[in-house]
């Protein structure tokens, strides 16, 4: 997922680029001998810069839209499918669609904008079977008792491979944005190589046992199987022994594997609607800073272009800090609700601050950080650790297989309100100006608490019963 978020940022940082290369600067009367209108025409795509932008921007809201659909659809196919094959098809899958889109369209001087949308919702499509398999896998692996803390540090590699991406494009791009696009592609196609030959998506492939979760056994044992005596004429298949798959099975009939439950059931489990809609609202906010936050850098502060980037990772640093320090803190208390409340009603506060944020880079990075740790870290930790959690919860007894499927619909709901939020974040900024954009973040972040309002109820009152019996047995 680093070296997808990678070629995602590499599309980002060269836009400046490609609005160049559509857009020639000179016109064709100021050199008729050695600019025939013909040739000229061929490089120009669009008749200045702001068209172009526009055209730019037409680009990521159909990314994300196609993106978004797609999670629902890959999130089923990820639960029916191997997820090492449908994980190495979107990652290679969607290396080429960049290539083509980036390098083999500029080498071959191909300009069409009908060509570039096709390729762009083609991506968006592959890199939708991305996050829902990798969650699966990682939930494979990790229980529910450490999930919060393993599942916010390995959430970072979004915020990693926004890093990776700008060190990758900026290396190359004296050279072209075309080698931009050549570089992050071919890094990210290598990666899915080594996925279809190395990766391992469950334990059970290396003969371990899978850890077992709350729902999927009974929490107590029976009388009959309490009185059992410890050796007997009559062998059961336990299926798992010591931790290990027993070598040998029994000779009766072989008990049927649970099967993938539908798109509809996900989606009616507890907790997954709720969930979705907040994420939402939520994830609105995390990319309007991720498209946003260095154009608002520089047009409102003047600083140059390499200074704002420079400034934005800050907000990347603080979601990594809080997704890690946030599901640490879930993990302790055994809630997830209450700690997403918290953090969510302070990221409200943190947002009022960064507003009025004075024209000083050290205090700016501060501020970022700051709203970066209470934003991005509920957001890492619903898309990873809390969508686990609904794929592997006490209403899917007698079927495990559908975490992809619950992550496909928490993700795509949240990037449906991203695609539709960036359109929004433009329109408002134009006509009122940044300060209502910080007044619209606030709005959106206050209706994810709403959302999980009921959610953050109940955990807090069950905390509060299990607190208060914990008193009166001491």
């Amino acid at each position: 997922y680093v070296l997808l978020h990678a070629s995602r940022k590499t599309f980002s940082n060269v836009k400046v680029s490609i609005s160049a290369q559509w857009t020639p600067s000179v016109q064709n009367e100021s050199l008729p001998a050695f600019s025939p209108s013909q040739v000229w025409e061929e490089h120009r795509l669009f008749a200045d810069e702001e068209e172009a932008t526009l055209f730019l921007g037409a680009l990521d809201t159909i990314f994300l839209f196609s993106y978004a659909i797609g999670l629902y659809v890959s999130g089923v196919i990820g639960d029916r499918m191997n997820l090492r094959y449908v994980l190495c098809f979107g990652l290679c899958g969607s290396a080429t669609v960049e290539f083509v889109f980036g390098t083999l369209t500029e080498w071959l001087h191909l300009y069409n904008v009908y060509l570039y949308c096709g390729l762009w919702v083609l991506n968006g499509l592959l890199q939708s079977a991305v996050w829902p398999c990798v969650v699966a896998i990682m939930g494979n692996w990790f229980g529910k008792s450490g999930r919060g803390f393993v599942f916010g540090l390995w959430s970072a590699c979004a915020s990693a491979g926004n890093i990776l991406g700008a060190f990758l494009a900026s290396s190359v791009l004296k050279y072209g944005y075309e080698y931009a696009f050549l570089v992050t592609s071919v890094v990210q196609f290598a990666g899915g190589v080594v996925v279809f030959f190395g990766l391992l998506t469950s334990p059970k492939e290396v003969g371990l046992c899978q850890e077992s979760e709350a729902g999927f056994g009974p929490a107590v044992e029976s009388d009959s199987e309490s009185q059992r005596p410890l050796m007997s004429d009559e062998e059961e298949d336990e299926g798992c022994d010591g931790g290990y798959y027993s070598v040998e099975q029994s000779e009766g009939p072989q008990e049927e594997l649970p099967q993938p439950i539908s798109f509809l059931q996900a989606f009616l489990l507890p907790g997954v609607l709720p969930y979705s809609l907040a994420y939402a609202c939520l994830k609105l906010v995390n990319y309007s800073f991720f498209f946003w936050l260095p154009f608002y850098l520089s047009s409102n502060y003047g600083w140059k272009e390499a200074q704002a980037d420079r400034l934005s990772i800050w907000y990347d640093v603080g979601g990594i800090v809080g997704g890690t320090v946030q599901g640490l803190v879930s993990d302790f208390l055994g809630k997830r609700a209450p700690v997403l409340a918290v953090s969510l009603l302070l990221a409200m506060g943190a947002l009022v601050g960064y507003s009025h944020s004075p024209a000083d880079q050290v205090v700016n990075a501060a501020l970022l950080a700051l709203t970066g740790f209470f934003i991005g870290g509920p957001s890492n930790m619903i898309s990873s650790a809390i969508s686990a959690d609904l794929g592997r919860q006490d209403a899917l007894r007698g079927s495990q297989e559908a975490l992809a499927t619950v992550t496909g619909i928490v993700d795509g709901t949240g990037s449906i309100g991203a695609a539709g939020g960036q359109y929004l974040v433009s329109m408002i900024e134009s006509r009122l100006g940044w300060m209502y954009v910080f007044y619209f973040f606030i709005v959106m972040t206050g209706g994810s608490i709403l959302f999980i309002a009921p959610l953050i109820y109940r955990e807090t009152r069950s905390m509060w019963r299990d607190r208060q019996g914990l008193h009166q047995q001491l």
